[in-house]
């Protein structure tokens, strides 16, 4: 039996009523079309902020709250729920956080990822690419036009990051030397393939390419041009988004290896795997919620609310790498 508020249905009537009325008065409004839009948002936004202030309606959008997000979700990151670090970004700037819960500010950048052991990280700000060690200080930067989706590969002692910066892909060295132009790029992130070859993939808007960074030759091109580029975790297949988010029937649902490993109203952002890929991360900005799901052995799923109070508006996880 569904519960209802006291006085709940007389809010819901009160509410359609305002709203209602305020469509009925636009369609008469003689206005140009770019004042339509924000006379409508306002009504609406009126008849939901009149609506929540009275009694009944406070109730009422308690439970719609409740009805969006994991039940008994964490209050805040006191923890991961494995190995690793993560790297958020958000309107605030860049965060590391480590698998003790614990959290620092690297400073205001816009995209970034791990070194390929997590050493250091690669980032991006208005015309820079630089390399930070853990505590935020900058190691090396390089001045280049609006860089962005920094991608780094290698090993210890030999590492390259690929970044896009006036239309074109580019290779640099982990130590900030021997930058050079690879070829054009439109705007999706390049992404190296595992393993210890040094194979890039990107897009030029019109295919997708496969670049040998060690001998600079393409090896491949597939058309049409991806939206988005991954690798499969044996690096033998180019493919779109593994895992993925879709919606179906206004729901969204997270996807790995082929099944369904966890569905919420509203919208997910994103779906990362953690390094030992036991546990995936979706990222739930309807609920403003991160929900932790293992995939492997007993299924397990841990959810952390509060996520732009902690992190601040718009936060992305840029990374889930080694061992913190």
């Amino acid at each position: 039996m569904r519960f209802e508020a006291p006085g709940e249905r007389e809010a819901a009537e009160r509410s359609w009523a305002v709203v209602r009325a305020a469509y009925a008065e636009r369609e008469l409004v003689t206005w140009p079309r770019r004042h339509a839009r924000p006379l409508a948002v306002a009504a609406v936004l009126a008849a939901v902020v009149a609506a929540a202030l009275s009694p009944p309606g406070r109730s009422v959008v308690h439970s719609l709250r409740k009805a969006v997000g994991v039940k008994a979700a964490e209050p805040a990151l006191f923890s991961l729920p494995t190995r690793g670090q993560l790297l958020v970004t958000s309107r605030s700037g860049l965060w590391l956080v480590r698998a003790d819960g614990s959290k620092r500010r690297l400073g205001r950048y816009r995209d970034a990822t791990f070194s390929p052991h997590g050493l250091y990280v690669a980032a991006t700000r208005a015309n820079q690419l630089v390399a930070l060690d853990p505590k935020g200080d900058v190691r090396w930067a390089l001045a280049r036009p609006t860089p962005r989706f920094p991608a780094w590969t290698g090993t210890r002692t030999d590492t390259r990051i690929a970044y896009i910066s006036g239309g074109q892909v580019r290779i640099v060295a982990g130590d900030g030397t021997g930058d050079h132009a690879v070829g054009r790029s439109a705007l999706v992130p390049p992404v190296w393939r595992p393993g210890p070859r040094r194979l890039l993939a990107y897009s030029d808007g019109r295919e997708a390419i496969v670049y040998d960074a060690d001998s600079r030759s393409v090896r491949r091109r597939i058309a049409p041009a991806p939206t988005q580029l991954a690798w499969s975790r044996d690096g033998r297949l180019l493919r779109r988004d593994e895992p993925g988010i879709r919606m179906r029937n206004g729901q969204s649902e997270a996807v790995a290896g082929g099944r369904v490993v966890f569905r919420g109203t509203g919208s997910f952002g994103q779906a990362e795997w953690s390094p030992d890929q036991r546990w995936l991360l979706v990222t739930w900005p309807t609920a403003d919620q991160w929900v932790f799901v293992r995939t492997t052995g007993r299924r397990r799923i841990v959810g952390v609310s509060r996520i732009s109070a902690q992190f601040g508006g718009a936060s992305r996880v840029a990374g889930w790498c080694c061992a913190g």
